[in-house]
């Protein structure tokens, strides 16, 4: 076959194959067999390896993977993916809608949806093509997964129709359905490892894989929820999901218009009842206004916006009897009391455990072994115990007794005044704690070392190679091969041998290796400092720029950091002035770790806010809040949470609180409206 000829069959496959995927995988409707589909997906991948200068990214090969990510690098969204207010109160639903009505008039059409209970996902098409998907991360910027999108096949890789603006971005929910989710878990217990706990954890685990081509084995689902961008020719939110529909996308069929709040909880009650019967997990019903037009007019608030709310239903819970209580100690040293249940059936799953959550709740429920509770199951891991049926207690049951010193290293416990944990202050001689410690700092959002998962932290503290991060990059290839550990299975569980062979340790060294080039916030969250989590850590990455900065920081300093309290800055000083983790930083340093943030220069747009400090308070009318913090990172300025003498300015917006201006006022800073900052940075 001539190349001609070759580019012709391609792109006649490559239609057909798209044609299909449509029919199969979005209206449900299959044309062909799976086995002719395969054959000619077969004979499309065959032509594309002898002719590859027409193999194209939006190929429907595409989603079967095999690109292999190293690392998930992370992107601003275009359009910050706000939250809803969620809520689990007909009452608020009623207050929603009465809210609307005062602001709008009486003509308001409101439509309801399922609330899918998956990981949200924003996918940019530019000229019909899929160019580009991000997760939601904290709402400002994520992680860039596109290659792994493109694997599920309910997603077009290239869209068909007409109407749709140059380029746009479309926002989703990516699922697992109850058949994957199953098949998954199967295999994975086959294979001797931990089975997922629900289908959203295996979605968003699924989604951070770094090979596309396991990722698409999965069998991953997304449904559209709404479409971001300018150019968009539709007047509703209800025009807009059909004409996507239209476009290739897979938009729920249980999307309904209500005019009342009658229709409104009419939708709610169908749902709440027949949410079992759906082969997907949802956990609510979310409520729009469908109008663009008024949607506009209502507007935001700093975090989500005023036209759309989130019903939530209540979890379900089951009664069954409290056999025993374990307590378990975290890597931060916090003792949890978890129950061992006789086994129930809940949600869909069997629950033998259950969290008593600390101290408190054990006096409050008082909660004895013997009693028949109730537990409940959100999308927990594990389900909690919210109730005691006291009619059923036993006459000879007995208060249980939180213990005084840590059950692993008999340390005497501690607790913070205003703080309802104890916990073992013996961080560098309790077991659970340096291993956790040591799984947290090897985790995906940390160091992402997931060659070193599944059991093998714990074979090498036993085998005593590991105790404190650094030492994992001491690590040698003949100190590691043949290493194993038998993991007896409980239950009906198979038992597991992890085994380290000769792939598994080159793995192993490969992915630590890597890690060395994990930026600055990654590696401070991975440190695994009490208060200091994913959000925290890029807050002080990227307003100290490195680790010698914050270590250099006073605890005004600390504090003047955007969202940066006492609490967390007492931490962190606790943290740095501790002599072992100053040995720690200083051998991490040595052994090539990021404990700079490279992006601290490069990611600005100028610096003609260098040196200025800002607090932004109130609502705006160009940018959400955290997009106008953003502003003043890119123009070289950084965020305070509240005003000091050292404040350059206070950034007033619409109801900004009282006491901040009174501050202000009082201190001498200049107060700005959001158009005289934006001349400041011409933006």
């Amino acid at each position: 076959m001539n190349r001609e000829k070759a580019r012709q069959r391609i792109d006649e496959l490559s239609e057909e194959i798209r044609r299909h995927n449509y029919q199969y995988y979005v209206l449900s409707r299959p044309l062909i067999s799976d086995y002719q589909f395969d054959q000619k997906l077969e004979k499309l991948i065959k032509l594309e390896q002898e002719f590859p200068e027409f193999l194209f990214p939006d190929s429907p090969t595409r989603h079967v993977g095999g690109e292999i990510t190293r690392e998930f690098r992370q992107l601003v969204h275009r359009y910050p993916m706000l939250s809803l207010g969620n809520t689990y109160s007909e009452q608020d639903v009623r207050d929603f809608e009465e809210r609307i009505h005062k602001l709008i008039g009486e003509d308001i059409e409101y439509v309801c949806e399922l609330k899918f209970d998956g990981v949200a996902i924003g996918i940019t098409y530019r000229d019909g093509r899929l160019v580009q998907a991000v997760t939601r991360g904290d709402g400002v910027q994520g992680d860039e997964v596109t290659a792994n999108v493109k694997t599920i096949r309910s997603i077009p890789l290239k869209l068909h129709g007409e109407g749709y603006p140059r380029e746009f971005e479309v926002r989703g929910e990516i699922i697992l359905p109850h058949s994957s989710f199953e098949a998954l878990n199967l295999q994975k217990e086959e294979d001797g490892e931990e089975p997922f706990a629900n289908p959203r954890n295996a979605a968003s685990g699924s989604l951070k894989m770094q090979d596309s081509g396991e990722v698409a084995k999965r069998r991953l689902d997304c449904f559209l929820y709404s479409i971001q961008g300018s150019g968009i020719a539709f007047n509703s939110h209800y025009e807009s999901l059909q004409g996507a529909r239209k476009w290739g996308f897979k938009v729920s069929d249980y999307v309904v218009r209500c005019r009342t709040i009658d229709d409104i909880f009419e939708y709610i009650n169908t749902w709440d009842n027949a949410r079992k019967e759906l082969p997907f997990d949802i956990d609510g019903v979310v409520i729009k206004v469908n109008s663009f037009a008024q949607q506009e007019q209502l507007g935001y608030t700093a975090k989500s916006p005023r036209w759309a709310i989130a019903y939530k239903f209540k979890a379900e819970e089951a009664s069954t009897e409290m056999i025993s209580v374990d307590f378990q100690v975290g890597r931060t040293g916090t003792v949890t009391p978890v129950a061992n249940l006789r086994p129930v059936l809940l949600a869909g799953t069997v629950v033998k455990r259950a969290t008593l959550h600390n101290a408190g709740v054990i006096a409050g429920l008082d909660v004895r072994t013997g009693d028949t509770v109730f537990v409940e199951k959100g999308g927990e891991i594990i389900p909690k115990i919210t109730g005691v049926d006291i009619s059923l207690r036993p006459s000879d049951s007995q208060p249980l007794q939180f213990p005084l010193v840590c059950p692993e290293c008999g340390t005497n416990l501690i607790r913070n005044e205003g703080e309802a944990a104890w916990f073992c202050p013996d961080e560098t001689g309790c077991p659970p704690q340096i291993k956790g410690k040591l799984e947290h700092f090897i985790s995906r959002k940390a160091m992402n070392i997931d060659s070193l998962g599944e059991g093998k932290i714990e074979i090498l503290f036993d085998k005593g190679l590991v105790c404190s991060p650094a030492d994992l990059y001491e690590l040698r290839f003949e100190q590691l091969l043949g290493l194993e550990k038998l993991y007896k299975g409980e239950g009906d569980k198979k038992d597991r041998v992890v085994k380290f062979r000769e792939k598994t340790v080159a793995n192993i060294l490969n992915g630590i290796a890597a890690s060395r080039a994990i930026p600055f916030d990654r590696v401070l969250y991975g440190l695994g400092i009490r208060y200091v989590g994913e959000t925290v850590a890029k807050k002080l990455a990227r307003h100290f720029g490195s680790f010698d900065k914050l270590r250099m920081a006073d605890p005004g300093e600390l504090t003047d950091v955007d969202e940066i309290g006492e609490k967390i800055a007492q931490s962190l000083r606790s943290w740095l002035e501790t002599p072992r983790n100053t040995d720690l930083i200083e051998s991490l340093k040595k052994h090539g770790v990021q404990l700079e943030f490279a992006g601290a220069q490069t990611a600005r747009k100028s610096n003609k806010l260098e040196g200025m400090t800002f607090v932004v308070s109130g609502v705006f009318e160009r940018f959400s809040r955290d997009e106008i913090k953003k502003v003043v990172e890119d123009h070289g300025g950084k965020n305070i949470s509240s005003v000091s003498a050292r404040t350059s300015y206070l950034l007033a917006g619409e109801n900004m609180g009282p006491e901040k201006r009174r501050k202000a006022e009082s201190l001498g800073v200049s107060i700005i409206s959001e158009d005289e900052f934006l001349k400041m940075t011409e933006e």
